[in-house]
């Protein structure tokens, strides 16, 4: 799993793009995990994480993002309009049980879809990824059915390469990456 260079410490960088902050995920950002996680196409695509509370949201980045941030200095970051302050959506890198190559994920609120967001934050955290903490490739999974997902990932120019299924899971997902 060691893709990366030895680098210092970046889990305290915030990153900006024209439009957007990004800055890493903190249990601050349960409000917009409780809400994100709970729409429909989240639990559709991504799966049921049973965050019900802002107390599950904490509990959550606490137990998923921070480790990954302590072990491997990236992971989920915060998506930030920088017009208004909003918090819209997550994107990260990810090292995840059962792919070998660390790959990115994102997640917007349904009323920022289809704006160009998460193109510019999740193109940002794949220059990151690779530029600063020396990822070789990065790859990217979804499913079948999530086109959306699918257009963005090829845009990123990131190639379909196989079906895999993911440990514990039933979901027979697409899977990407870079040449």
């Amino acid at each position: 799993m060691s893709q990366r260079k030895n680098l210092s410490e970046k889990e305290n960088n915030n990153y900006e793009t024209e439009r957007l902050i990004i800055r890493p995920m903190s249990t601050d950002d349960a409000d917009l995990i409780l809400e994100l996680y709970n729409m429909p196409n989240f639990i559709k695509f991504i799966g049921n994480r049973n965050i019900k509370t802002l107390s599950d949201a904490e509990n959550y980045i606490k137990e998923k993002f921070l480790p990954q941030f302590e072990k491997s200095g990236f992971g989920n970051y915060l998506i930030v309009l920088k017009e208004g302050n909003q918090k819209i959506g997550g994107v990260g890198i990810f090292e995840r049980e059962g792919l070998d190559i660390t790959d990115i994920g994102f997640s917007v609120l349904e009323r920022f879809e289809g704006k160009g967001y998460m193109y510019e934050a999740a193109q940002k955290i794949k220059s990151i990824g690779m530029d600063d903490f020396g990822l070789t490739k990065i790859s990217a999974i979804t499913t079948k059915d999530n086109f959306s997902s699918q257009k963005l990932i090829e845009k990123l120019g990131l190639k379909f390469q196989k079906y895999v299924t993911l440990p514990n899971e039933d979901a027979e997902l697409m899977y990407y990456e870079t040449d």
